[in-house]
């Protein structure tokens, strides 16, 4: 950045020079400034592809970053949602309701049941899709 803040004015002073109507230098001089002229140009662009370079760089270094961003919260989420099956269910069962098997083993067999398979049923779709 520092390189093209000094060749940018460079052109328009050199662009100065070369003008035949201002009679700042001498005719047999402006092949010298036409060449200064042509290298300042070649460094301008140079500058400006080098800055189109890195804003490239920069931007799939920002995307890869999305991306791994991303695969980060498909497992976040699906870990959230394994959790959360079985904590709607004992949410279910820890009212101060009557359900289904209320006061009874079967009830706490069932409602451990659920938990389970609901659970690896959910790691297992979820591994299945490489998200864990």
């Amino acid at each position: 950045m520092r390189f093209r803040r000094i060749v940018l004015p460079m052109r328009e002073v050199v662009n100065s020079l070369l003008r035949h109507d201002l009679f700042v230098a001498e005719a047999a001089m402006a092949p010298y400034f036409q060449d200064v002229h042509d290298h300042i140009m070649r460094i301008t662009e140079w500058t400006e592809s080098l800055r189109e370079l890195v804003s490239n760089v920069r931007e799939a270094q920002l995307s890869m970053q999305g991306y791994h961003l991303n695969d980060i919260m498909k497992k976040v989420t699906s870990w959230a949602a394994i959790i959360a099956v079985p904590t709607m269910i004992t949410g279910f069962y820890g009212q101060n309701l009557p359900f289904p098997g209320s006061g009874q083993p079967i009830g706490v067999w069932t409602s451990a049941t659920i938990m389970s398979v609901s659970s690896a049923a959910l790691y297992s779709i979820f591994r299945r899709r490489n998200w864990i």
